[in-house]
């Protein structure tokens, strides 16, 4: 066989995978569209999301500055005000309009920070066994006993704060649970015979690791990120709630910090607790519809309860 040959092969090799990649996509997505609840929170989600990321073009950004204000402190709403104002005077639909950038921002980057170091721990420790298994074990371990928030806690008071410690402080501390998902099915897939064929015909680390393993527990990973990204929202509000958080970044937690740590809960300002606290249910609930549906679909175990 030629070098041209061999050539041809490959390229007709990558486009009957690639288009088998492409029928399993358009597959799932018929599948998750049947599902009402997470086609309706991925529809809310991305309402959500296209309209943070229209916040500088849609308001004014200065109305956030204190300097600025116009209105009294704790002002009802009405008069201008649909959400009536915080205790420094700025409209509190306006900071929860632009709190949605912080709060979804914070969400995403945790969540990518806890998935990619859970993904390379889980594969690890099920492809390489031996020591590296077990030391990867007792790592995943020592995290999982201890009090993520705890932990969060702690690491957000000892560093510098800002926006992006919060991130750290959560994205190092919620990994373990991805970590054993993709351990498991890394183990699941490892003992399937086109895997014994990959290794017979030569196939090293990096080739089965990447062409096989990966390619087979991004699904699961991809369910189960849409509900870490609902359980990162919760500990950044948790976190700026408790103080830990940047006080000069306006997020729903923060803004829940503010009116306790300023008596408004006391002077009876509920228009300054429900809207992002109301906000955060939304989004996590979105989330959860959406992580949920995604599970149904992937895993044929629920595809068959459901069905």
């Amino acid at each position: 066989m030629t070098a041209v040959e061999n050539t041809e092969n490959t390229e007709n090799a990558r486009a009957i995978a690639w288009r088998r990649r492409r029928a399993s996509a358009a597959k799932v997505w018929h599948e998750f569209a049947r599902t009402k609840s997470g086609l309706t929170g991925l529809v809310l989600l991305a309402v959500i999301v296209v309209a943070a990321l229209l916040a500088p073009l849609l308001t004014d950004e200065s109305g956030l500055d204190v300097t600025k204000a116009a209105a009294g402190p704790y002002q009802a709403p009405g008069d201008g005000y649909l959400l009536g104002t915080d205790v420094a005077g700025r409209s509190v639909l306006l900071m929860s309009y632009w709190g949605a950038r912080a709060t979804l921002l914070v969400g995403f980057s945790a969540t990518v920070l806890s998935v990619l170091l859970g993904t390379i721990v889980g594969m690890a420790a099920a492809h390489f066994g031996g020591w590296l298994s077990a030391v990867l074990l007792r790592f995943t371990d020592f995290f999982l006993v201890l009090p993520s928030l705890v932990l969060a806690l702690a690491l957000g008071a000892v560093l510098p704060k800002s926006l992006w410690t919060i991130v750290f402080a959560i994205g190092i501390t919620a990994w373990p649970t991805t970590a054993r998902l993709v351990r498991a099915q890394t183990l699941t897939i490892e003992g399937r015979p086109y895997i014994e064929r990959a290794k017979a015909l030569g196939g090293g680390h990096a080739h089965i690791l990447g062409k096989h393993v990966l390619p087979g527990v991004m699904p699961l990973v991809l369910a189960n990120t849409t509900l870490v990204v609902g359980n990162a929202v919760i500990a950044d509000a948790t976190l700026a709630f408790l103080g830990v958080g940047d006080p000069n970044v306006i997020s729903w937690g923060n803004m829940l910090h503010e009116v306790l740590a300023n008596g408004g809960v006391s002077r009876g300002a509920w228009w300054n607790v429900l809207p992002p606290g109301l906000l955060i249910v939304a989004v996590v609930l979105c989330f959860t519809l959406v992580g949920r549906a995604l599970e149904t679909v992937l895993d044929p175990q629920l595809k068959g309860e459901r069905s």
